[in-house]
Parts: structure tokens; sequence; C-alpha cells
């Protein structure tokens, strides 16, 4: 059974949660995340790029889809009364009385009893047939055929509008489009849609501890990972990320690059929001007249995180490890960033699975890394081992997140647990 996160009852102020009390529950950070969204403006775009893309709005179709009665096989058009009794040492025999081709004429072509029009899928039905008999249960014999098989009326028949009639809302606003949505607005003559704009994303590293690729590793240094998992997860859910680069554990170059990077739709950090000697990040929100919401989450990884705002633009301030990093984005970030897109699908699926081995809680609202599978139609789930935050190989290998509430002390092997699909697209 489905369920979600955001579905939970919430206990929630406000008023007290924003100005009182800057630590927050998990469900209270998502909720007052997504009240602070504004969905951005429209732009039109070639259906080319469209895939991925938010529709801005509902489309209705003008046309009907097929345009007119046609055939699902290549096979012959016949009168389905014709076949009455036919069977492999029986067959019914008709005439073939013409040929249709896909893209044809079926102008002074018709079907009477006794006759039969060979016809190639998608081709127009010529008047008097009501069925298709495939090429697979006939024979050829000159200008005759043989059917093997009774054929039922409307046997491999498409009628006009059987797919899409005229008038039909066949996508919504707020559709993240797929595929197959970009090859249905094709069908209706789409060259170009319209969709929201995408949230441009400013990605700022924090600490003189961190050097970037290419830089020789040194001592005491981190490879700073952070910034390019975060630029490839905001491509992933189309925002345009940029890469500002790592602000040294100064107030002065951090309120620089914060600077910067408030010309973006959002704003993400990595680092500096804990209380440390050189975590400025909070001051930094202070200085800027940025709307501090929260800047603690009662969460397992990932519980020193900032989030504030300044007009519209949201500032995230995540924390300074990998895998914390990844999981805060995944919760908190992703969502921002379909909702400023409009989407109307956000939630990611959670499902129940049984544990295969024991687990202790961190008794705060725990998102332990897992990986699941289905064995005899039913979710199974295991950890991917050791659940350290700067082990970001465990996020790697998983393909879920294991959630144990609140207050809990440990999950015994066997048992019953929620699982989040971190891979699996929004419902």
């Amino acid at each position: 059974m489905l369920k979600n996160l955001f579905d939970r009852p919430l206990s929630f102020k406000k008023n007290i949660i924003a100005h009182n009390n800057l630590s927050v529950s998990f469900e209270e950070a998502q909720k007052i995340i997504l009240n602070s969204i504004n969905p951005l403006d429209c732009e039109n775009i070639s259906i080319l790029e469209a895939s991925g893309r938010v529709l801005y709005e509902d489309i209705v179709s003008e046309i009907m889809i097929p345009h007119v009665d046609d055939s699902a096989m290549d096979g012959y058009a016949i009168v389905a009364d014709d076949t009455h009794g036919a069977s492999k040492n029986n067959p019914v025999t008709l005439q073939i009385v013409g040929e249709i081709q896909a893209g044809g004429s079926i102008a002074g072509k018709k079907v009477s009893k006794g006759t039969a029009i060979r016809i190639m899928t998608g081709a127009p039905i010529p008047e008097g047939a009501d069925s298709v008999v495939r090429f697979e249960d006939t024979k050829e014999e000159a200008e005759y055929v043989k059917i093997f098989s009774e054929t039922a009326k409307y046997n491999n028949y498409r009628s006009a509008g059987e797919h899409i009639k005229t008038g039909d809302e066949v996508l919504q606003k707020g559709d993240r489009l797929r595929s197959a949505d970009v090859g249905i607005l094709v069908s209706l003559n789409y060259n170009t849609v319209k969709v929201y704009k995408q949230p441009t994303v400013s990605i700022i590293s924090t600490g003189d501890e961190l050097f970037d690729i290419g830089d020789e590793i040194q001592t005491g240094r981190i490879r700073n990972v952070n910034a390019y998992t975060l630029c490839a997860e905001v491509r992933k859910y189309n925002g345009i990320p940029e890469y500002l680069g790592i602000a040294k554990d100064t107030l002065k170059d951090m309120k620089g690059m914060f600077l910067k990077a408030l010309k973006s739709d959002v704003v993400i950090s990595t680092g500096g929001v804990s209380t440390g000697k050189y975590d400025f990040v909070k001051e930094i929100y202070s200085d800027l007249n940025i709307d501090m919401q929260f800047e603690r989450v009662n969460v397992k990884p990932g519980s020193p995180f900032a989030f504030g705002k300044k007009d519209n633009k949201l500032i995230f301030g995540l924390p300074g490890n990998p895998v914390p990093t990844l999981t805060s984005f995944i919760q908190f970030v992703r969502p921002a960033l379909l909702g400023l897109m409009g989407a109307k699908r956000i939630k990611k699926p959670i499902v129940n699975a049984f544990l295969e081995e024991n687990i202790n809680s961190a008794k705060v609202h725990h998102l332990v890394r897992g990986y699941f599978t289905i064995k005899n139609n039913k979710f199974h789930v295991s950890t991917t081992g050791y659940q350290k935050p700067s082990m970001l190989r465990s996020m790697s290998a998983a393909n879920c997140l294991i959630i144990l509430p609140e207050n809990l002390t440990s999950v015994k092997a066997g048992e019953e647990v929620a699982v989040q699909l971190i891979d699996h697209d929004e419902i």
C-alpha cells in the first residue's frame, strides 16, 4: 500500500516555528518549504526540448485520433459475417478486389460480401468492411484469399477517435512531460509547448578543508564532491545549476559569494550551518536580510539544515557531509524545485517492505540507506552497510531510504518498515 510522508497529520504553528523555535520536525520542515513556493513564469519551447519539463497549460485536443477508421494489422479488410464457420480444415475463400497502403486513398474502393481488400497497418478502412483478418490467418492464391478462422466484427479495427476524441483533455497543467506525453503532443501537431521556466540554482561549497577537481591532494583536505553531486541532482530535476566555487572560512568571502548567488531563484550552500567557530552561514542569512525559517531539523542524517527566504528566492543551507547533503536534497530541495516548476506530483512513493536485518534507530526521524528487492511479489529491504555520513558509496549503492520514525529504538529482521523509493518517478 502506497503512503507518503507529506500526508501525515501535523501540529504546525508557523509563527512559533519561524520566529521562536528554529528547530523543527521533519514534517514541519517539508511543510514550511512547500508553503514558501511561488511557481515561476512560463515560456514556449521546442517540442524536441520538452521531455522532463512541466506543462503550463491544459492540453485539449482539437482533432480525433485516429482521424478515420483504420486498420490495426496488415491483412485483409472484409465483412466479418463472411468468415462464419471458417477453420483450418474448412477455410472461407474471398475474392481480392484491391489493396490499400498506409497513407493511401480509399476512393472508389469498396468491400461487399464475398470480397476482400488487402490492407496495411494504419490504412483507412474501405466502405463496407467491418473487420480485418491478419495475414497470418490467411493464404493468398492468385486473386483469392483463404481465411482459416472466424473473425468478429471490428477485429483489428481502430475506430475514428478511439484514442483521442475532439475536446478530450489529454494532458494537464502541472504534468511533468514524459516521452509518451511528447509523442501525444506531436500527434496533436504541437511543435512548441508552453512550460514553466526552469529554476536557476547557485551552488556554494564552504570550508578551507575543501579542494576541487584537478587540485593535488593534501593531508587533512577533502575533495569537494558535494557541489558536483548537487549539480547532477539539480539537472536531474530540470533545474539550471551554477557552481560558484568554494567559499573560504571567512565571513567576507562567504558573504561575497552569497551576494553573487542571490541572482538565482534558488541558493544551495553546503557546510557552515552548524555551531562551529567558522560556521558563518546563519550569520550571513542575518546580514543579507534572509528570513530564516528554521536552522535544524529533527532528522538523521542531516540535522543541521538552514532554510530561509528572500523575496521569492529560496535559500538552503545543507550539511557538509556528502550523505546528509544528498538526503537533504532529496527530501527538501527536490520538491521545492519541482514546486517552482509548477509540478503537481512531487512525492516519492513509499511502500512497506520486510526488513532483512536488525537496525538500531536514532530516536529521531531516521533515514537509513537501503536496497530493496522483490521476492514472491513482496518488497524486502536491507541496508547498504555502514551508515556514516561521510560514506557516499553507501548512498550510491542505495535505491531507497528506510524510514524509521521518531522515538523508535530498534527494528528487528522480519518486521515491516516504510521504504521511500528514491529512484522512482514522483507520484
